[in-house]
Protein backbone atom coordinates (compact mmCIF):
# COMPACT_ATOMS: atom_id res chain seq x y z
CA UNK A 1 0.00 0.00 0.00
CA UNK A 2 1.20 3.29 -1.04
CA UNK A 3 1.85 6.14 1.91
CA UNK A 4 -0.36 8.91 1.50
CA UNK A 5 1.07 12.70 0.88
CA UNK A 6 0.75 15.90 2.02
CA UNK A 7 2.35 18.72 -0.09
CA UNK A 8 2.31 22.28 1.07
CA UNK A 9 3.54 24.87 -1.21
CA UNK A 10 4.68 28.17 -0.08
CA UNK A 11 7.42 30.68 -1.23
CA UNK A 12 7.83 31.14 2.69
CA UNK A 13 10.12 28.35 4.55
CA UNK A 14 8.74 30.03 8.12
CA UNK A 15 5.22 29.31 6.67
CA UNK A 16 6.07 25.77 5.45
CA UNK A 17 7.71 25.07 9.13
CA UNK A 18 4.15 26.04 10.66
CA UNK A 19 2.24 23.97 8.60
CA UNK A 20 4.23 20.89 8.62
CA UNK A 21 4.44 20.98 13.00
CA UNK A 22 1.15 21.87 13.14
CA UNK A 23 -0.07 18.92 10.71
CA UNK A 24 1.72 15.98 12.18
CA UNK A 25 0.63 17.45 15.63
CA UNK A 26 -2.55 17.52 14.54
CA UNK A 27 -2.64 13.91 12.14
CA UNK A 28 0.21 12.36 13.37
CA UNK A 29 2.38 9.83 11.22
CA UNK A 30 -0.25 8.68 9.44
CA UNK A 31 1.10 10.47 6.26
CA UNK A 32 4.24 11.39 4.50
CA UNK A 33 4.55 15.44 4.74
CA UNK A 34 6.34 17.04 1.61
CA UNK A 35 7.18 20.93 1.48
CA UNK A 36 8.18 22.80 -1.58
CA UNK A 37 9.07 26.80 -2.23
CA UNK A 38 7.46 27.38 -5.00
CA UNK A 39 4.83 25.61 -7.96
CA UNK A 40 7.81 24.58 -10.06
CA UNK A 41 9.01 22.33 -7.12
CA UNK A 42 5.73 20.87 -6.10
CA UNK A 43 5.78 19.75 -9.77
CA UNK A 44 8.90 18.30 -9.75
CA UNK A 45 8.13 16.47 -5.99
CA UNK A 46 4.87 15.11 -7.65
CA UNK A 47 6.69 13.52 -10.97
CA UNK A 48 9.60 12.09 -8.31
CA UNK A 49 7.08 10.58 -6.18
CA UNK A 50 3.90 9.80 -8.07
CA UNK A 51 4.80 5.95 -8.73
CA UNK A 52 5.67 5.37 -5.20
CA UNK A 53 2.95 8.01 -2.87
CA UNK A 54 -0.72 8.43 -2.95
CA UNK A 55 -1.50 12.13 -3.60
CA UNK A 56 -4.20 13.01 -1.30
CA UNK A 57 -3.91 16.95 -0.38
CA UNK A 58 -1.74 20.19 -1.77
CA UNK A 59 -2.33 22.93 0.41
CA UNK A 60 -0.73 25.84 -1.53
CA UNK A 61 -0.33 29.79 -0.95
CA UNK A 62 -1.83 31.84 -3.64
CA UNK A 63 1.02 34.85 -3.97
CA UNK A 64 4.05 32.90 -4.76
CA UNK A 65 6.84 33.83 -7.57
CA UNK A 66 6.57 32.21 -10.89
CA UNK A 67 2.97 30.93 -10.72
CA UNK A 68 -0.36 32.10 -8.36
CA UNK A 69 -2.06 29.01 -6.61
CA UNK A 70 -5.12 29.32 -8.29
CA UNK A 71 -3.71 28.86 -11.41
CA UNK A 72 -1.02 25.82 -10.20
CA UNK A 73 -4.22 24.25 -8.15
CA UNK A 74 -6.29 24.57 -11.67
CA UNK A 75 -3.21 22.69 -13.25
CA UNK A 76 -2.89 20.18 -10.83
CA UNK A 77 -6.51 19.71 -10.62
CA UNK A 78 -6.70 18.81 -14.68
CA UNK A 79 -3.92 16.08 -14.63
CA UNK A 80 -4.81 14.48 -10.48
CA UNK A 81 -8.77 15.34 -10.15
CA UNK A 82 -9.01 13.35 -7.22
CA UNK A 83 -6.19 15.50 -4.87
CA UNK A 84 -7.86 17.57 -2.67
CA UNK A 85 -7.17 20.87 -2.59
CA UNK A 86 -6.88 23.69 -0.07
CA UNK A 87 -5.07 27.13 -0.30
CA UNK A 88 -3.91 30.00 2.08
CA UNK A 89 -3.59 33.57 1.39
CA UNK A 90 -3.25 36.79 3.04
CA UNK A 91 -4.13 38.35 -0.29
CA UNK A 92 -5.98 36.71 -3.03
CA UNK A 93 -8.89 38.43 -4.51
CA UNK A 94 -12.23 37.10 -4.63
CA UNK A 95 -12.30 36.55 -8.62
CA UNK A 96 -8.79 34.01 -7.70
CA UNK A 97 -10.71 32.37 -4.93
CA UNK A 98 -13.64 32.04 -6.88
CA UNK A 99 -11.70 30.55 -9.82
CA UNK A 100 -10.14 28.13 -8.03
CA UNK A 101 -13.26 27.16 -6.64
CA UNK A 102 -14.90 26.76 -9.95
CA UNK A 103 -11.75 25.13 -11.84
CA UNK A 104 -9.61 23.52 -9.26
CA UNK A 105 -12.23 21.99 -6.74
CA UNK A 106 -10.49 23.96 -4.18
CA UNK A 107 -12.05 22.63 -0.72
CA UNK A 108 -11.24 25.44 1.46
CA UNK A 109 -9.10 28.81 1.35
CA UNK A 110 -7.88 29.79 4.48
CA UNK A 111 -6.60 33.31 5.28
CA UNK A 112 -3.12 33.98 6.69
CA UNK A 113 -2.94 34.15 9.85
CA UNK A 114 -4.46 30.73 9.70
CA UNK A 115 -6.46 29.14 13.13
CA UNK A 116 -4.40 26.25 13.51
CA UNK A 117 -7.54 23.82 14.99
CA UNK A 118 -9.30 25.58 11.63
CA UNK A 119 -6.78 23.98 9.56
CA UNK A 120 -6.92 20.64 10.94
CA UNK A 121 -10.28 20.40 10.91
CA UNK A 122 -10.49 21.69 7.25
CA UNK A 123 -7.74 18.93 6.53
CA UNK A 124 -9.92 15.76 8.55
CA UNK A 125 -12.99 16.96 6.66
CA UNK A 126 -11.40 17.25 3.69
CA UNK A 127 -9.80 14.11 4.04
CA UNK A 128 -13.41 11.97 4.51
CA UNK A 129 -14.54 13.63 1.49
CA UNK A 130 -11.58 12.50 -0.38
CA UNK A 131 -11.78 9.01 1.06
CA UNK A 132 -15.08 8.82 0.56
CA UNK A 133 -14.60 9.92 -3.30
CA UNK A 134 -11.38 7.55 -3.81
CA UNK A 135 -13.66 4.73 -2.41
CA UNK A 136 -16.68 5.12 -4.81
CA UNK A 137 -13.83 5.01 -7.48
CA UNK A 138 -12.83 1.62 -6.43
Amino acid sequence: MKRKLILCVDDEKVILSSLIEQLQHGLGNQFLYEIAQSAEEAWEIIEDLQNEIEMVLIISDWLMPGMKGDEFLIRLHEKYPEVVTIMLTGQADESSIKNAIEHANLYACLRKPWDKDDLIHNIKTALKMYNKMTNELD
